[in-house]
């Protein structure tokens, strides 16, 4: 899955530590979100949308497998 979290992250100037307190998650959890290597929980997708105030939809992008 696709986030658009370093993006905003960078927009912001926040470090990934930074965003990582402001969520409550490591700083290899964000590194691992802007990589693709993990995919947030309902609950982390809800914080990290909240907190760019943006929707899920504008901030992760879900491409299907063909």
């Amino acid at each position: 899955m696709e986030t658009k979290i370093q993006e905003l992250r960078k927009s912001q100037k926040l470090s990934q530590a930074d965003l990582a307190d402001a969520l409550g998650v490591t700083r290899q959890t964000i590194i691992s979100l802007e990589k693709g290597r993990y995919t947030a929980s309902l609950e982390l997708a809800f914080k990290i949308a909240r907190y760019f105030g943006k929707s899920i939809e504008e901030i992760f992008i879900y491409k299907e497998e063909e």
